[in-house]
C-alpha cells in the first residue's frame, strides 16, 4: 500500500509541474503588439507568461519581411530547438509572419518544432498552450514596452499592390478595428500608466475605408484625444497615396496629437515608383510634403527609402540623392532592396549588385546625417517637453514629441545634476547637439 501511495505521490508531483511560457518577439512593432495580445490572453487563462525570459515552453513570434529578418527568425528557431534537444525547454511553438509565409518549408526543414501557426491562428495557438481564446478581452494586453508608451494597432493587413512587399501575403487584406474598440483599449492602457499611444498599421491612410466607407483616421484621432491620461498620440506608417488631409487639421488643433508623421516614400524617380506600383509620382509626392509643411510648419516628417530596386539606374539614384538633399527631412531611414519570393518585383531581375546597394544606402545616410546635424544645431538654446524613457549610464534618456522610440533622436540629461522619473515628462533646455542626439538640462 505504501509503495502504491508513493507512486501516486510521484505521479502527482510530475503533473503539478508549473509551466512557464516564454514569448520571444522578432520583427516590427506590429509583432510586439501581437505578442502582447497573446500574453494577455494567456494570463487571462491563468498561465504563467513572461517576455524574453526563462521558460520551459517557448513561443517565437517571427518576422518574414526581408532576408535579414527571415535569417534572424530561422536562427532563433534553431537556437530554441537545440535547447529543446538539450532538455533546457520542453516545447517550442512558432507563430508570426515567417510561419505564415513558409509553414510547409519550415515543417520539412525544422520538424522538431512542436507546432507552427500563422498570423491569423491565435485561437489555435492558445489551444495548443492549454488556453482559451476570449473574445471579450478587448485591450487586455501585457505590454512589453516601457510603461509610458504603447503601440496601438488600428488595422491589420494591407490592400496596396506594392511590387516589393510581401506583407499582404503574410497579413492578408486590410481590416480596420472599430473606433469604439480602440478607445476602450486606449482607456485600459491609460489606467496602467501609458501616456503615449503610437498608432501603427500596415497603412494608416486606409483606416476606415472598409468599415466606414471613408478614410476615417481624423475621426479616430478626435476620439482618442478624449482619453484621460493620454498625453501624446503619434502616427506611424501612413501611405502617401490618398492621405486624408483632414488629419493635418486635427494635428494642428489638438495638442495631444504629436507634430510627427511617419510616411514611407520608398523612392522619388518616376520610373522606379511606377515599377514599385506606388500609385504616385515625384510631382505628387513633392506637393504632398509641401502641403504637410504648410498646414503644420512644426511637423517632423519621418520617411524611409529603398535603394537598389531592380532596374534602379545611377541616374535614378542621383535623382533620389538630390531630392533627399532638397527636401531636408527631419528623420530618414534607408534600406537596401530585398528580392522576395511571390512578390511582383520577384519577376524582375535583381540586377543591382549587393555592394552597390550598400554603397547607395550609405550615401543617402551620409546626406541625412549632415541634414540632421544642421537641424539639431538650431535647437541649441531651445526648450522642449520630453518624456523620460530610461536611465542609461550617467544619463536620463528622453524624447521630444518629434521623436519615436528606437528609431529617432534622443535627449540625454546628466543624471548627476538632477533626478528624473522614468515615464514622466520634464521641460529641458538643449545645451549641445550632435547629428542624432541632443544634450539638455532640466529647466526648473
Amino acid at each position: 500500500m505504501r509503495i502504491f501511495a508513493h507512486l501516486i505521490f510521484g505521479m502527482r508531483t510530475k503533473t503539478l509541474k508549473k509551466n512557464k511560457i516564454n514569448v520571444v518577439t522578432l520583427g516590427c512593432s506590429k509583432n510586439v503588439y501581437d505578442s502582447e495580445v497573446l500574453m494577455g490572453q494567456l494570463k487571462a487563462s491563468g498561465k504563467d507568461v513572461v517576455h524574453e525570459e526563462e521558460g520551459n515552453i517557448v513561443v517565437i513570434n517571427t518576422c518574414g519581411f526581408i532576408n535579414n529578418a527571415k535569417e534572424e527568425s530561422v536562427n532563433t528557431i534553431l537556437e530554441y530547438v537545440q535547447k529543446k534537444n538539450d532538455g533546457d525547454v520542453d516545447k517550442v511553438f512558432v507563430t508570426g509572419c515567417l510561419s505564415e509565409r513558409y509553414k510547409p518549408d519550415l515543417i520539412k526543414e525544422i520538424p522538431n518544432v512542436d507546432e507552427y501557426f500563422g498570423t491569423t491562428e491565435l485561437p489555435g495557438l492558445l489551444k495548443a498552450l492549454g488556453a482559451d481564446y476570449r473574445h471579450e478581452l478587448i485591450g487586455e494586453r501585457l505590454t512589453t514596452t516601457p510603461k509610458n508608451y504603447a503601440y496601438l494597432k488600428i488595422a491589420e493587413g494591407c490592400d496596396r499592390p506594392c511590387s516589393f512587399c510581401a506583407i499582404p501575403l503574410m497579413r492578408g487584406k486590410h481590416k480596420s478595428t472599430p473606433i469604439e474598440d480602440l478607445v476602450t483599449e486606449s482607456e485600459k492602457l491609460a489606467t496602467k500608466g501609458v501616456k503615449e499611444l503610437i498608432l501603427i498599421a500596415q497603412d494608416l491612410t486606409y483606416y476606415g475605408l472598409d468599415i466606414y466607407k471613408k478614410r476615417n483616421l481624423a475621426e479616430l484621432l478626435e476620439a482618442l484625444v478624449k482619453v484621460e491620461g493620454i498625453e501624446w498620440i503619434r502616427l506611424h506608417y501612413a501611405f502617401p497615396t490618398g492621405f486624408p488631409l483632414d488629419v493635418l487639421d486635427v494635428m494642428k488643433r489638438e495638442p495631444k496629437v504629436c507634430n510627427y508623421l511617419d510616411i514611407p516614400l520608398q523612392h522619388i524617380s518616376d520610373a522606379v515608383l511606377k515599377s514599385m506600383r506606388r500609385g504616385t509620382n515625384k510631382a505628387k509626392t513633392t506637393k504632398l510634403i509641401s502641403q504637410f509643411r504648410e498646414a503644420v510648419p512644426e511637423m517632423t516628417i519621418r520617411t524611409t527609402l529603398i535603394v537598389g530596386y531592380p532596374g534602379e539606374t545611377e541616374e535614378n539614384f542621383q535623382e533620389l540623392k538630390q531630392w533627399v538633399s532638397d527636401m531636408r527631412f527631419e528623420r530618414l531611414g534607408c534600406f537596401t532592396y530585398s528580392h522576395e519570393e511571390n512578390t511582383h518585383a520577384y519577376t524582375l531581375e535583381d540586377d543591382v549588385p549587393e555592394e552597390v546597394k550598400v554603397d547607395r544606402a550609405n550615401q543617402i545616410m551620409e546626406i541625412q546625417s549632415q541634414i540632421s546635424w544642421e537641424l539639431n544645431q538650431h535647437k541649441i538654446g531651445e526648450t522642449f517637453k520630453v518624456v523620460i524613457d530610461r536611465k542609461e549610464g550617467n544619463y536620463f534618456v528622453g524624447r521630444t514629441e518629434f521623436d519615436s522610440p528606437d528609431v529617432d533622436n534622443e535627449v540625454l540629461i546628466d543624471a548627476s545634476k538632477c533626478y528624473l522619473k522614468t515615464g514622466e515628462f520634464a521641460t529641458v533646455k538643449v545645451t549641445e547637439a550632435e547629428d542624432f542626439d541632443l544634450y539638455a538640462e532640466v529647466v526648473l
